[in-house]
């Protein structure tokens, strides 16, 4: 019994001794203040360790060492809040600081040259009177292929060309954004004029002129009486538009399963001005995009009377425009999102 009550009044004491410790605490900064708060009330720390040695106190004697473990535990969390608070109240302003002196200029982040370009196009289109129109990059086979007149034993049909989801063949990643046109005119009825930004997917090796993945921008117009003059006025605008009043275009046969007549549109190189130079290869032109008129068997098979109306269709890639817009040489730099390649297109915002 003896035993008990020295081992009880050494805790007691242990414990008040403590609380004078703590009570003569001092702090000059928050590093130091943080350095107590864990020597006194860590999980390893001198107030929490009397918990472990508080098993050793007689029954009878728990209830009172166990408050005053308890009022110690609080004192030192008050205490330790209390430097803090002085602590922060005490940090002065640092007297060099011109607080007269303007603000730091934020960094202005900048667009993706892609989106740059996807949206300039879109701007030149809009002028027309075209609205943008979108659709799913996960496709079938009749919004790719089949309503777009291709034949069943076209090469972009097969696993060379075509991204297919799982085994099914009729599931794939869209190769073109023509599939969105085919929507909406399952839909909609004359007059349609359209402008379908997008994704597409096709299964080519990456390098430095081509990716599995890139980006497109096509138009549709489809009403009564819409000719290819129509179409050749709607493209010298766009060129004029996006690449100076200067440029001129040239129009060369060309075939599309979907235009019925088919073309390719070159205009003349921005870079040497049509002398020739070696973006060109020396011919003074640049392909930027296909084009024709709607094969009366696509509208049809959209539900259009091929009798009663005509359309015409473009198609470009956006990393193609953005190429001779800013002359980005590699692809993969549009898709590995380096900051300083990003930043070179601050101005273009």
């Amino acid at each position: 019994m003896h035993s008990f009550k020295q081992n009880d009044s050494v805790m007691i004491t242990k414990i008040e001794n403590l609380k004078k410790e703590i009570e003569a605490l001092k702090a000059s900064n928050a590093e130091e203040v943080e350095a107590l708060r864990i020597k006194y009330l860590s999980k390893k720390g001198e107030v929490t360790s009397l918990l472990a040695e508080f098993r050793n106190v007689p029954a009878e004697q728990k209830r009172e060492v166990g408050k005053l473990i308890n009022e110690l535990k609080e004192f030192a969390t008050e205490k330790i809040n209390t430097l803090k608070e002085e602590v922060l109240s005490n940090v002065k302003e640092d007297d060099t600081i011109d607080l007269t002196r303007s603000a730091y200029v934020l960094k202005r982040g900048t667009r993706h040259p892609l989106s740059i370009v996807k949206n300039e196009i879109c701007d030149i289109f809009g002028k027309l009177g075209f609205s943008i129109a979108e659709g799913p990059e996960v496709e079938d086979d009749w919004h790719v292929f089949s309503s777009l007149n291709f034949a069943e034993d076209h090469p972009a049909r097969d696993m060379q060309d075509t991204f297919f989801i799982t085994r099914n063949p009729d599931v794939l990643l869209r190769t073109h954004t023509s599939s969105v046109q085919t929507r909406v005119m399952e839909k909609a009825q004359p007059p349609i004029r359209i402008i379908c930004p997008g994704r597409v997917y096709r299964n080519e090796a990456i390098s430095a002129r081509a990716h599995c993945f890139f980006h497109q921008v096509e138009a549709l117009y489809v009403d009564k009486n819409v000719t290819f003059a129509d179409l050749k006025q709607a493209l010298l605008f766009f060129a004029k538009e996006m690449f100076g009043p200067e440029t001129k275009i040239r129009l060369r046969p060309s075939y599309f399963p979907f235009t019925e007549p088919s073309a390719e549109m070159d205009i003349s190189c921005n870079l040497c001005g049509g002398k020739g130079c070696s973006f060109c290869k020396g011919t003074g032109w640049v392909e930027i995009l296909g084009c024709g008129m709607v094969d009366p068997n696509v509208l049809e098979a959209c539900g259009i009377d091929s009798k009663e109306y005509t359309g015409y269709a473009l198609g470009m890639g956006v990393e193609r425009i953005t190429n001779l817009k800013y002359q980005v040489k590699d692809l993969r730099m549009f898709s590995e999102n380096d900051k300083r390649f990003l930043e070179e297109f601050e101005s273009a915002l």
